[in-house]
């Protein structure tokens, strides 16, 4: 017996009736040989870790559009955050954490530079629309590894394309990390915002704080206790209805105080621009894309899409230097 069919032997005996063992994963779009040492969720959040829009997250932004400071988080430090707190509640739960690190890890792996700015921008101006969600699952089915993608397992996928508020993940470790996505961002978003001078902790109305907490940490305890509470032995993930009506009024008093805030989205607009910019640019000049983009062109894949994958895949930093140097003029010497 291989170490990995030791490790799946142990999920069995172990993990809730309710999990999803690795065993039992609906597979892969294209067969591959198992690894000897890892199970299959486990070689998928390996994947995930060592490609190159993982990477790139480290230079994408989060909420703040290029901050002066050191501690604003980026989607780089976001993810990882997700990752941390659905990894505390699937163990407490006795769920697939290796299922949930790596839906974790990829959820927003198809996230355009400028955060959602740059997402609002790509759909509206591509006619065929862009949702990072389903960006990142073309991320990890094809993009990566020069257009043969990372061939991940089905559990994964649907946890990555599910993340959302809207999605309805078919796993229990894809609603954990659904869950675990909303209560990091209002967790570090109020913690960002605090820091920038934008609110203080006392602006948060009273009938939310007397039931959450007064400070980030306090209201991602009481969340994460919450769900794990409400959700022991069932199928299903869930949270108590005063806590979530509460994690409900904090993400509305977040979207009207931070995320819709003059202050700290003043440079939006620009970036949305910018964006635009970019987009129509290449629409006119795809011989100017990366070969590799080039060669999706030539497999059939639709000028909007392959467009749209070139800057979605681009970071605030690679975004503003290819505008400059597309637009801005330059000195000259003979």
């Amino acid at each position: 017996m291989t170490i990995r069919e030791n490790l799946e032997q142990r999920e069995k005996e172990y993990l809730s009736p309710y999990a999803s063992l690795s065993m039992d994963s609906k597979g892969r779009n294209r067969p591959e040989i198992e690894c000897d040492i890892r199970p299959a969720f486990q070689r998928d959040r390996d994947k995930i870790l060592h490609c190159k829009a993982f990477r790139r997250l480290k230079d994408k932004t989060q909420v703040f559009l290029s901050p002066e400071g050191d501690h604003y988080r980026t989607r780089l430090t976001h993810t990882l955050e997700v990752s941390q707190n659905a990894r505390t509640i699937a163990k407490a739960l006795r769920l697939n954490e290796d299922l949930v690190e790596a839906i974790a890890l990829g959820h927003d792996l198809g996230h355009t530079p400028f955060g959602h700015a740059g997402e609002r921008a790509l759909n509206r101006v591509c006619p065929i629309g862009f949702e990072h969600s389903q960006q990142s699952v073309r991320t990890v089915d094809r993009l990566e590894r020069h257009g043969q993608g990372l061939n991940l397992t089905y559990e994964v996928r649907d946890g990555i394309l599910n993340h959302q508020t809207t999605g309805k993940p078919h796993t229990l470790e894809g609603k954990v990390v659904r869950l675990s996505d909303k209560i990091s961002y209002i967790h570090h978003d109020m913690d960002d915002a605090v820091r920038a001078g934008i609110l203080k902790e006392m602006d948060v109305p009273k009938e939310i704080r007397d039931v959450i907490g007064c400070t980030p940490s306090e209201r991602l305890d009481h969340f994460v206790h919450d769900i794990v509470t409400n959700s022991m032995g069932k199928n299903d993930i869930c949270m108590s209805d005063g806590i979530a009506k509460a994690m409900m009024d904090m993400r509305r008093f977040m979207f009207e105080n931070v995320y819709q805030n003059p202050v700290a989205k003043s440079e939006e607009g620009k970036a949305e621009r910018l964006t635009e910019t970019l987009y129509q640019h290449f629409m006119k000049h795809t011989d100017e894309l990366p070969e590799e983009f080039l060669d999706l062109l030539s497999e059939g894949e639709p000028r909007e899409q392959v467009v749209c994958d070139y800057i979605a895949a681009m970071t605030d930093r690679f975004a503003i230097a290819t505008y400059d140097m597309i637009y801005i003029p330059k000195s000259w010497g003979i």
